[in-house]
């Protein structure tokens, strides 16, 4: 079984953004069909290619990549994982499986405008679908005040996500609290468009050096000026620290 199929339903990312791209492409067609207006062709041509790109990321994509990011680190399977704007559980739930005697922790505002269908009972529906509902917790609540003590995840990580946050202050502060809840020994892996650099400055502003990485095209929005990024850090092992969750990134 291919381990990036999924059982449960993730709904479509942001999805006012498909419907507007289809809008355009038919209001496209139009305009060359009905009123001969050959300069939109090009537009009804590119606008296609834009949403079948939009379309294969947020259903299928998506998981292909955070698939292989997830297998790649080094499990021992009791950690504790925690997924900031974790929606119906796309990454959450993947990260569960490997938790045999582990717990993921999903926190999100379950707005959507975000996704659709965003709902906290549908991303527990999601976790009894993939099998996984035993080793998961969810929370309402806002990842610029998280309510979790230091150091208290193994693992931080958040999915095209944090960008939602308005104010650049209010993504500091989401950077900020996903560092503090992180244990020393853990690793960050945040995927985002368009802001990775801000929290990697963010980052440094903390003392926290970081890198980032394209995800490459299954996680292009429409096309490669929306690619998606990945930022990772690990932060340092206390002296008596055996944890390791480091990974490749």
């Amino acid at each position: 079984m291919n381990k990036s199929a999924r059982r449960g339903h993730y709904g479509i990312d942001a999805p006012y953004a498909p419907f507007f791209m289809g809008i355009g492409l038919l209001a496209c067609l139009a305009l060359v069909v009905f009123a001969h207006i050959d300069s939109f062709l090009i537009s009804a041509t590119i606008l296609p290619l834009i949403l079948a790109f939009y379309l294969h990321t947020t259903l299928r994509g998506k998981f292909v990549a955070w698939h292989q990011l997830l297998a790649s680190q080094r499990w021992r399977g009791d950690e504790h994982v925690l997924d900031l704007g974790c929606g119906r559980g796309a990454v959450l739930l993947m990260a569960a499986e490997h938790l045999p005697q582990g717990r993921a922790t999903g926190i999100d505002i379950w707005s959507s405008k975000d996704q659709s269908g965003n709902a906290i009972d549908v991303t527990a529906s999601n976790a009894n679908a993939e099998g996984v509902a035993d080793r998961i917790e969810l929370k309402t609540g806002d990842m610029r005040e998280l309510p979790f003590a230091d150091a208290s995840f193994d693992l931080v990580v958040s999915n095209v996500a944090i960008h939602n946050i308005s104010a650049r202050a209010g993504r500091d502060r989401a950077i900020a609290e996903a560092w503090r809840v992180l244990r020393p020994g853990g690793k960050l892996l945040i995927a985002d468009i368009g802001k990775t650099r801000q929290y990697q400055q963010s980052l440094a502003a903390l003392g926290v050096s970081s890198q980032r990485h394209s995800l490459g095209w299954r996680m292009w929005w429409g096309g490669p000026w929306m690619a998606t990024v990945l930022l990772t850090a690990n932060k340092a092992a206390a002296a008596n620290e055996s944890i390791e969750i480091v990974g490749s990134s």
